[in-house]
């Protein structure tokens, strides 16, 4: 009876270690830092491109795109044509 029951917790306590127990502290500080958000993913910085026909600078999502250069409106896009 007791020999099933140092069987049980062995087995339980190979489970609990493998499965649930936590990384020690001293690995966690030892691993590399973390890399900083990029500026795509960075949500306040945007990226900027100069208008093909004025040369003012636009957000990208917020210019037009047309023949592979970027406009900052339509009135720039038409004088262009």
């Amino acid at each position: 009876m007791i020999l099933k029951f140092l069987i049980i917790a062995a087995v339980i306590s190979v489970v609990y270690i493998m499965f649930f127990k936590t990384k020690p502290v001293t690995q966690a500080r030892t691993r590399k830092p973390k890399k900083a958000k990029t500026e795509a993913t960075n949500p306040e910085i945007n990226d900027m491109t100069e208008c093909a026909n004025c040369g003012v600078y636009v957000e990208v999502k917020e210019a037009i795109l047309s023949n592979g250069k970027y406009y900052c409106s339509r009135e720039c896009l038409k004088e262009a044509k």
